[in-house]
């Protein structure tokens, strides 16, 4: 009777198609981290939210 494989051996043979993400992945990976950049960067510099801030902070510093 041949020898079972360890689990160590089962993982790894499942896992060597799947190594890491594809280019496709990083790129959409990046685009979307910089999509949510600009929409962060649109936000803070909105005429409302910059208000709210320098209010906040005054308050605290008050």
């Amino acid at each position: 009777m041949p020898a079972k494989p360890s689990w160590s051996d089962r993982f790894a043979s499942r896992m060597r198609g799947e190594s890491g993400m594809s280019t496709a992945e990083y790129a959409v990976g990046t685009l979307a981290a910089v999509a949510f950049a600009g929409l962060l960067l649109k936000v803070l510099t909105s005429g409302t939210v910059q208000s709210a801030l320098t209010a906040l902070i005054e308050r605290a510093l008050a």
